[in-house]
C-alpha cells in the first residue's frame, strides 16, 4: 500500500500566515497526480511536506498506511526531481545517477543493471562519462529523471521539472513522463503552475489557491464542470468567459441575447433567487453566426492570430470576453454575431462564485 492521505493538514509560520488550510485529499497507489496552482497556493510547500522537508503545523501525513509527521526524509522511501535539477557539476552522468545507490551500499552488479535499464529507457546511452556541464537541458532534466529512477522509490516527486525548458522539449518530456510512469508504476506526485501540463500529465488534478484545495478531480471533469469560478479561468488558455447574466422571470439574458437553458440547468434557475448569474462558456463554444435577432451581437476589438484559428475579444458592458474562430477574414472593429453551444455553459452564484450544479 502506497498511498500518501492528507488529513486535516495545514501549514503556518506565524500567526498571519497559513501556507496550506485544512487539507483532506488521498493520492491513490501508481497514480499520477498534479498538484496546480498559481504562485504562491501551496503546491510545493505540500510537496516538500510529503518528502519531508517541511513541517506539518496541524493534522496527519499518512504514507502507506502509517503517520508519517516526524519521519525522516531518508526513510520515506521517497525519489525527487527538483526545478534546477541539483546534478553535482565535478561528477559525471553515471556518477550522478549511481550515487545514491552506492551511498545506500547496493551492489554492484544491480547498480549496472539499474544504471543500463534507465539509460536506455531515457535515450542517455553515450552519455556516461560527460559532466552536467557538457550536457544540454533536456539531458540535464533527463540525467536528474534517470537518478531518482533508479532508486525504485515508492514515492516519486517532482518539482515543476521541466520549467527550464524550451516550449518543444516540454511537449516531448510530458509525453516521456507519462511513458515512464506507464513503465514503472510509482505514485507520482507533480508540481506545476502550468494546466497545459497538468492537463497532459495528470490522471487526477489538485487544484490550490492560498492553501486551500478549490477541486480535485480528473482533467475533463475540472475543464468541462468546474465547481467555480476560480477554477473555471485558471484551467484553458484561453480561459473560460464569466459573464453577468440578467436573470427575469426564470430566464436568462445577456442583453437582449436570450439564453435557453437545458432542463437540468433551467429546474436551477427556478430555484435561484437572484436577479443575476454569471454564465461561463468557453471559447470553443462560441461561434459566429447569421445575423438574427435571436443571437448575439457584438463589435471585435482585438485579434490574435494562432496559425490555425483565431482568438476573437469582445466587450459585454465593460467586460472583455473571447470566441475561438477558424475564420481568418474577422477583423477588429468587425461587428458579428454570435451563438452558444447551450449544452456546453455553466451557471455560477454571483456571490458565493460557485458552479451552481456541484451547489445543489
Amino acid at each position: 500500500m502506497k498511498e500518501i492521505i492528507f488529513d486535516g493538514v495545514s501549514k503556518s509560520y506565524d500567526k498571519n500566515t497559513k501556507v496550506l488550510d485544512n487539507l483532506n485529499f488521498k493520492i491513490n497507489e501508481g497514480e499520477r497526480l498534479v498538484l496546480l496552482g498559481p504562485s504562491g497556493c501551496g503546491k510545493s510547500t505540500t510537496l516538500r511536506i510529503i518528502a519531508g522537508l517541511s513541517s506539518i503545523t496541524s493534522g496527519n501525513l499518512i504514507l502507506g498506511g502509517k503517520i508519517a509527521n516526524d519521519l525522516e526524509p531518508k526513510d520515506r522511501n521517497i525519489s525527487m526531481v527538483f526545478q534546477n535539477y541539483a546534478l553535482y557539476p565535478h561528477m559525471t552522468v553515471r556518477e550522478n545517477i549511481c550515487y545514491a545507490l552506492k551511498i545506500n551500499k547496493i551492489s554492484a552488479s544491480e547498480i549496472e543493471r539499474r544504471l543500463n535499464d534507465v539509460l536506455v529507457t531515457l535515450k542517455l546511452e553515450g552519455l556516461e562519462d560527460r559532466k552536467p556541464k557538457d550536457l544540454s537541458g533536456g539531458q540535464r532534466q533527463r540525467v536528474a529523471l534517470a537518478r531518482a529512477l533508479v532508486k525504485q522509490s515508492d514515492y516519486f516527486l517532482l518539482d515543476e521539472p521541466l520549467s527550464n525548458l524550451d516550449a518543444q522539449l516540454r511537449f516531448h518530456a510530458r509525453k516521456e513522463l507519462v511513458k515512464l510512469h506507464e513503465k514503472y508504476k510509482m505514485t507520482l506526485v507533480y508540481v506545476t503552475h502550468d494546466q497545459v501540463e497538468a492537463m497532459t500529465i495528470g490522471q487526477r488534478i489538485v487544484l490550490l489557491n492560498k492553501g486551500k484545495i478549490q477541486m480535485a478531480d480528473s482533467p475533463d471533469n475540472i475543464y468541462n464542470h468546474p465547481v467555480n469560478v476560480f477554477t473555471a479561468t485558471f484551467i484553458g488558455s484561453p480561459s473560460m468567459n464569466i459573464i453577468k447574466s440578467k436573470v427575469k422571470n426564470n430566464e436568462v439574458y445577456i442583453g437582449d441575447y436570450h439564453i435557453k437553458l437545458p432542463k437540468h440547468l433551467q429546474k436551477l434557475i427556478e430555484n435561484y433567487d437572484k436577479d443575476f448569474v454569471y454564465i461561463g462558456i468557453r471559447p470553443e463554444y462560441i461561434e459566429k453566426c447569421e445575423e438574427s435577432k435571436n443571437n448575439l451581437k457584438i463589435k471585435v476589438n482585438f485579434v490574435e492570430d494562432y496559425g490555425n484559428k483565431l482568438g476573437v475579444y469582445f466587450d459585454i458592458d465593460g467586460s472583455e470576453h473571447v470566441f475561438l474562430s477558424e475564420d481568418k477574414s474577422i477583423k477588429k472593429e468587425d461587428t458579428l454575431f454570435v451563438k452558444f453551444d447551450l449544452e456546453k455553459i455553466c451557471l455560477f452564484d454571483t456571490e458565493s462564485k460557485e458552479n451552481l450544479e456541484v451547489k445543489n
